[in-house]
């Protein structure tokens, strides 16, 4: 990381790394999770959440060694790392596709509708963008800054899915964004007529109950075929982790 990103990340929030994925990875991505959505038709999504005018999808460590890659990648997870703290795991890896023609605004949220403790913060988002988000495809869009504000915008804005001072990410396909995900955020309506497709990797911090319990989640050969590094950022053999998944994580605040 260059100081620049470690400022942007502490001051404003996030850091946009455009050319992140390789173009064989990037088409990797894509065609996999393309057929994800063709396989599960109207189940897609459902083992977390579905969302109006979105395809979803959700425990993607299971579907696939891509995404277990992605996952893994040590330079993502420096940035990952540098928001957190070196105690982290996987929360949950997830996918969003902004339907063509959309009128659906994402209200603005804090992921988890947490907020840092004393510790700091406990939740960091990585968006990899799959296509070329622009201003009018349902882009990202965030509000610098206000993961220091210490405040859900559901309890400061009147209109959460109003526009508020925000900026949108607009950038190409492979792309990755960091943030901070104490930031206020969302996605804007698509107003093309093709998808808009990106993946989520949100991760916690080691004494946070994961967004979905990996452990119950993967399969036993899938279990089978992580390395030891895999199996640390699932937290699969961490005790806490487990006593954590006792905790209700479904809270209404809870938006990727």
């Amino acid at each position: 990381m260059t100081e620049r990103e470690q400022a942007a990340l502490n001051e404003q929030g996030y850091v946009i790394l455009e050319g992140f994925m390789s173009e064989s990875f990037l088409e990797s991505l894509r065609i996999r999770v393309e057929q994800l959505f063709e396989e599960e038709g109207k189940n897609a999504g459902s083992e977390f959440k579905q969302e109006p005018q979105t395809r979803r999808l959700a425990n993607l460590v299971d579907k696939g060694e891509v995404f277990r890659k992605a996952i893994s990648n040590p330079v993502m997870l420096e940035y990952v790392r540098h928001v957190l703290g070196p105690d982290f795991k996987l929360s949950s890896l997830n996918a969003r596709s902004a339907n063509p023609h959309s009128n659906w605004t994402q209200p603005l949220h804090v992921d988890g509708g947490l907020l840092p403790d004393d510790k700091g913060p406990l939740v960091c988002n990585t968006v990899w963008i799959l296509d070329e988000f622009t201003e009018h495809n349902g882009a990202l869009r965030l509000v610098p800054g206000t993961h220091r504000t210490g405040r859900r915008p559901q309890e400061a804005l009147e209109d959460p899915a109003a526009a508020h001072q925000e900026i949108l990410v607009t950038a190409p396909a492979g792309t990755l964004v960091v943030m901070n995900a104490h930031l206020w955020h969302g996605g804007t309506a698509n107003a093309t007529a093709a998808p808009r497709r990106a993946m989520h990797g949100f991760f916690c911090r080691g004494d946070v109950a994961q967004q979905q319990y990996q452990k119950k989640l993967l399969r036993s050969e899938t279990q089978a075929a992580l390395s030891a590094e895999e199996r640390r950022l699932l937290a699969l053999d961490d005790p806490r982790n487990d006593a954590l998944a006792t905790v209700e994580t479904g809270r209404s605040g809870f938006m990727k």
